[in-house]
């Protein structure tokens, strides 16, 4: 269960600050923090440790597998999310006359790959309203020109998670287009349901509590064909070593192809210790530990004066609540005096809260907002 001594326990960094920025950094509990301690032991044995590694690897893939409903095999990892998307981009081969769909509340790693010289496919942009992507907008973006719609699950910039059923739906009801989600802000924060997803991605350093380098890539074994990168490398290779490897390159299928070269253990190790913790709580519990605390944030912040960047309805909202005020930086400041830690960018303050997240947490935020907004 999610108590006080939990926290207390898994997070002893946290024990005289506040931190609601988990959708930019997540804070690694204990455990992450000893997995990369394990991995610098297991490195001491030189190529020993590489039979060490490589279960780490295994593990890593049947946590990441069961939390995205996803075969062991289906599942691999690589650098970062912009790695997976320009791999992505490699394995679709994009010809004159292919459309891409992308939208103006998801981040740059998504929407950048299709937007390069090199990329010959048309571009269309999903227009958000008010903070919302509304299904109705997509419809007439879609054609028989439409190859690939991609989008993040819940929007980094305003928290805004997509009706991803009716987005699934409309998708396939117009067009035979394949669909990209990016699930950053929504791993290891709210339960999934990826059914009919083509291709999956997500960082690793931010809800599911663990390191940098790290990137996740799922790719259900019908679509392995499409999303087969045929970049060099050697971790990738059915044929690195073989005889012929310097007369032909083949890529391992589908999710395989996405990792290229010597994987990033160090990253690998504190996955499969963050994973291994966030399942350890249970995501459905960690969604229900933090939905009142979200209600009570978004009802006292809304009495202020501010701009709320979504409508933040229950169907549509993760952990992430976003809003504008012309004073963000000076608000920005006078928290981080109260060692109260949010993100501040432009104008916009975004809160971001998480399991090891109090309600008493969000009381002495919500204290420092109502003295400095007026």
């Amino acid at each position: 269960m999610i108590t006080d001594d939990a926290i207390k326990l898994h997070f002893p960094s946290l024990e005289n600050r506040i931190y609601l920025n988990s959708a930019a950094e997540g804070i690694p509990p204990e455990s992450v923090i000893s997995a990369l301690a394990q991995y610098a032991e297991d490195k001491l044995l030189g190529m020993d440790g590489r039979k060490l590694h490589e279960l780490q690897w295994e593990s890593t893939q049947d946590q990441a597998s069961q939390i995205l409903g996803l075969k062991k095999e289906e599942v691999s990892f690589c650098s970062c999310s912009s790695e997976a998307y320009n791999l992505a981009s490699l394995a679709l081969n994009f010809q004159d006359g292919d459309e891409v769909i992308i939208n103006d509340l998801d981040f740059p790693a998504g929407a950048t790959p299709w937007l390069q010289p090199t990329c010959p496919a048309e571009v269309k942009v999903w227009y958000s309203r008010d903070g919302v992507l509304r299904i109705e907008d997509l419809v007439p973006l879609l054609s028989s020109k439409t190859r690939l719609v991609t989008t993040s699950l819940v929007s980094f910039f305003n928290g805004f998670k997509i009706d991803l059923k009716s987005l699934v739906e409309t998708v396939h009801k117009n067009s035979d287009s394949l669909i990209a989600l990016d699930v950053t802000q929504a791993l290891g924060r709210i339960p999934l349901d990826l059914t009919d997803i083509d291709l999956v991605i997500s960082s690793t350093h931010k809800w599911i509590l663990a390191s940098h380098g790290g990137g996740i890539v799922g790719i259900p074994s019908k679509r392995s064909e499409e999303f087969t990168t045929h970049a060099g490398g050697w971790f990738n290779s059915e044929n690195a070593f073989d005889s012929d490897r310097f007369t032909k390159a083949t890529s391992k299928p589908g999710a395989a192809s996405f990792s290229v070269g010597m994987p990033n253990y160090p990253a690998i190790y504190a996955i499969n210790a963050g994973l291994e913790f966030v399942q350890s709580f249970g995501i459905q519990n960690i969604d229900e530990y933090c939905e009142p605390i979200m209600n009570y944030f978004l009802e006292e912040v809304s009495k202020l004066n501010i701009e709320l960047l979504a409508p933040y309805d229950p169907d549509h909202r993760a952990g992430i609540i976003a809003f504008r005020h012309p004073e963000a930086d000076r608000i920005y400041q006078a928290l981080h005096k109260e060692n109260i830690h949010i993100m501040s960018h432009a104008g916009r303050l975004r809160i971001a809260i998480h399991a090891y997240n109090r309600l008493s947490d969000i009381e002495r935020c919500l204290k420092i907002l109502h003295e400095h907004i007026t």
